[in-house]
C-alpha cells in the first residue's frame, strides 16, 4: 500500500470518541483489516528507505496500550505508528512515523534513548569539536525538511564540562532528535509516502556524523571488532 486511505483515520477517531473493550471487539475485524493496511504501508516505506539505507527490522507497534503503571487506563492507543532500525553497530539512530487523526501525525528521527557511553561519546565530541556538530545540524537541507534539534536537556551542565564552554547548549542535550507534523490532509495526499521518504534522506548527514563519533574513539580509532 503507498496511501493511506481516510477509513484509516476515520477508524482512529472513533476508536478515540469510544475506546473500551466492548466496542473494539465489535470492530475488531474492520481494525485488522486496517491494521493489515497500515503494515503494507510500513514494509513500503521500510523498502524505500532500503533503497539509500540498512535497515534491519521494521517493527509495527501494538495498538493496546500498558496500562499498568499509568493514570489513563484507556486500553487502545488512538493511533498507528511503526519504527525502522537501522543496522547496527555500524549504523547509529532510528526513524519513527507515527499516524493520528486531528492533525497529530508525525515523523521523527534520532536518539531518544542514548546510552550512558554514548551519551558521553557523544558530548567529548561536542567538547573538543562543537563547531562541527552545529554545522551538522544546521545544514539547508536538514534545516529546510526538519527545523531545529529537539529532545529532553539538562538544566545544569553535565557533570564534568564546564559550564562556560562556548557549546554548552549542545552539551546539556540528553536526546537529539528531530520531529515533523502533518495534518491529516497530507497524511491522506497520494505523495505522503514520498515526503516520508524525502524527509528520512535528508536527516542523513546527521546519522553518518553520528555513526562516525558512536563506532571510534576520541582518536578515531574504530571501537567495532
Amino acid at each position: 500500500m503507498e496511501q493511506i486511505s481516510p477509513e484509516i483515520l476515520a477508524f482512529l477517531k472513533k476508536l478515540h470518541k469510544n475506546n473500551n473493550r466492548d466496542w473494539f471487539e465489535e470492530h475488531k475485524p474492520e481494525f485488522k483489516s486496517l491494521e493489515k493496511k497500515m503494515k503494507s504501508f510500513y514494509q513500503e516505506v521500510g523498502m524505500r528507505l532500503q533503497k539509500h539505507d540498512s535497515i534491519e527490522k521494521v517493527k509495527a507497534f501494538r495498538i493496546y496500550r500498558d496500562v499498568r503503571f499509568s493514570k489513563d487506563k484507556t486500553p487502545y492507543k488512538s493511533h498507528f505508528a511503526a519504527s525502522f532500525k537501522r543496522k547496527k553497530p555500524a549504523l547509529r539512530g532510528g526513524y519513527y512515523l507515527h499516524i493520528q487523526p486531528e492533525n497529530k501525525s508525525f515523523l521523527a528521527v534520532g536518539f531518544w534513548k542514548s546510552e550512558k557511553d554514548d551519551l558521553l561519546r557523544v558530548r567529548k565530541e561536542i567538547e573538543l569539536d562543537g563547531e562541527e556538530f552545529q554545522e551538522i545540524i544546521q545544514q539547508k537541507n536538514l534545516q529546510k525538511y526538519w527545523g531545529n534539534m529537539e529532545g529532553e536537556q539538562l538544566k545544569k551542565a553535565p557533570k564534568g564540562f564546564d559550564k562556560d564552554h562556548p557549546f554548552i547548549d549542545l552539551l546539556n542535550f540528553k536526546q537529539y532528535t528531530f520531529t515533523k507534523k502533518f495534518s491529516d490532509e497530507e497524511v491522506l495526499a497520494e505523495d505522503f509516502i514520498d515526503r516520508i521518504d524525502a524527509h528520512f534522506k535528508a536527516i542523513r548527514p546527521f546519522f553518518d556524523y553520528m555513526s562516525s563519533i558512536l563506532t571510534t574513539d576520541l582518536n578515531g580509532v574504530s571501537t567495532i571488532e
